[in-house]
C-alpha cells in the first residue's frame, strides 16, 4: 500500500487555476492524495479550458516532504512575453528555425 502522494502546488498553477488558488487560500500550498494518479485527475479537472496543468514527480534530493508539484503552462500566445524565474522556455520548432 502506498503512503500517499504529497503535491506543492506551484504559484504557475495558481496564477492559471482559480480552483487551484482557491485550495491554496483555503487549505495551504500543498495536497495531499492516495496515489499519484489521483493528484493527476485532480490537475486534469482543475485545468481551466485552453491551459495545462501537471503533475511532476519532485527532485530526488528535495527536502521537502513533496513527492511532486502541480505546475502550469503559460500562453505565449504573442510569442514576446518573457519567462518568469524559474519558468522553462519552450524549445524552438523547426519551422520557427527556418
Amino acid at each position: 500500500m502506498e503512503d500517499g502522494y504529497v503535491v506543492v502546488i506551484k504559484p504557475s498553477a495558481r496564477r492559471v487555476s482559480r480552483a487551484v488558488g482557491e485550495w491554496v487560500a483555503e487549505s495551504g500550498r500543498s495536497r495531499e492524495f492516495d496515489s499519484k494518479a489521483l493528484a493527476r485527475r485532480w490537475a486534469k479537472a482543475a485545468a481551466p479550458q485552453g491551459k495545462t496543468l501537471w503533475v511532476q514527480d519532485a527532485h530526488p534530493l528535495d527536502p521537502s516532504p513533496a513527492d511532486g508539484y502541480l505546475l502550469a503552462r503559460r500562453s505565449r500566445l504573442r510569442g514576446n512575453e518573457p519567462e518568469r524565474p524559474g519558468e522553462q522556455a519552450p524549445l524552438s520548432t523547426a519551422a520557427e528555425d527556418a
